[in-house]
């Protein structure tokens, strides 16, 4: 118990460590200002014609009383769909929204509205997750939802300030997933032996499917610029961003979420059936153990798969109005990209399975 405790303390050590760091450099650039507002009346409201896109739109004229930041209680007028946008929000009174200001060449000051705020209705939404997540699972779900908040207090707090100082984005994601990994999983399955079998299978399987990322993303000739986030995000300042390497950590980090399940199941399984005949060899252990994973292995892969394809529907649907060949569409990048991701990071899920198994096969039998 005692040797459980430290570990414990060492790993939350180096979290600290680590966080305090990420924090420091994320001070070392003020972010943007923005200002909360709340829509008190809407001055104006017609259907106007862009004369560069012939095309119809909301045009609204609101007054908005800022309620946070450096004019707070100030009343100003905005501005909504005068100027072409693919989707234009109609804004109520009582809306409240986030808005920011810009000086023009004259020197008057401009309110811009950014979108609606949608931190209460997240919230409410956050809060019925936790609050099962702790009836049903008590106090493993309890301790999950604690790994789940370090894994995002890491990567908000030390990934991406990293990597916006220009750091190599593949490096600074492997010592990211070092530091998830033992936290995460001791903290939801708990200190003994599976848990650390589970752990090793999982690096491993983590360095294969880095290895494979690179191969192919070099293969494929991805540069990871293709996305529109990637757009706005090269737009959004002066810094210039590996994106490739962007690429990399992407997959390495979604994959590292998903081989959390597969690697406890696995060794999981090896332990009950263990437990249940005690002279069973080790052959035939991973041999039964692997036979119940090939089912886990159909269904994370087809987990996976649908993740993907639901997070780019919009894409789909484009290219299922295009007059295009499969060959011609699925040669651009930026559905190239999609398939690597998916098909990359289920061969580190298929591999995650036996090679798990293996090790808790071989230790649970020494141990034995």
């Amino acid at each position: 118990m005692k040797n459980k405790k430290l570990l414990l303390t060492i790993l939350l050590s180096i979290t600290t460590l680590i966080l305090f760091k990420g924090h420091a450099l994320a001070q070392e650039e003020p972010s943007p200002q923005y200002m909360n507002g709340k829509v008190i009346e809407v001055i104006e409201e017609k259907e106007i014609e862009h004369t560069e896109t012939k095309e119809k739109q909301l045009y609204q004229k609101i007054k908005i009383l800022i309620t946070k930041g450096e004019k707070k209680g100030q009343e100003v007028i905005s501005e909504s769909g005068n100027q072409p946008m693919g989707h234009v929000n109609r804004y109520g009174v009582g809306d409240r929204i986030l808005i920011s200001q810009t000086i023009d060449g004259e020197g008057n000051e401009i309110y811009y509205i950014v979108d609606y705020i949608r931190t209460k209705s997240l919230g409410i939404l956050f809060t019925i997750f936790t609050i099962l997540a702790i009836l049903v699972g008590r106090k493993k779900g309890f301790l999950s939802l604690v790994s789940m908040a370090l894994s995002f207090t890491v990567i908000f707090l030390f990934l991406l300030p990293q990597i916006q100082q220009g750091k190599d984005p593949i490096l600074i994601a492997i010592l990211t997933s070092m530091v998830i990994i033992p936290i995460t999983f001791y903290l939801s399955h708990g200190f003994n032996r599976k848990t650390t079998m589970a752990i090793v299978g999982t690096i491993i399987a983590l360095i294969i499917t880095g290895v494979l990322s690179l191969i192919f993303t070099n293969i494929a000739h991805l540069s990871g610029a293709e996305s529109e986030e990637i757009f706005f995000l090269q737009g959004a300042n002066n810094k210039v961003y590996n994106l490739r390497g962007l690429l990399l950590a992407g997959i390495l980090i979604g994959t590292l979420g998903i081989m959390d399940d597969i690697t406890i199941s696995q060794t999981s399984i090896v332990h009950q059936l263990y437990d249940l005949k005690n002279d069973i060899s080790t052959g035939e252990l991973f041999k039964r153990s692997l036979q119940l994973g090939r089912d886990h292995i159909a269904s994370m892969i087809n987990t996976l798969v649908l993740v993907y394809a639901g997070a780019s529907m919009p894409l789909l649907l484009l290219f299922m109005n295009e007059s295009r060949t499969f060959s011609e569409v699925i040669s651009l990048e930026i559905v190239a990209t999609e398939v690597v991701r998916t098909l990359v990071g289920s061969i580190g899920l298929i591999l995650a399975v036996p090679i798990t198994t293996y090790l808790a096969c071989h230790f649970v039998k020494r141990s034995k």
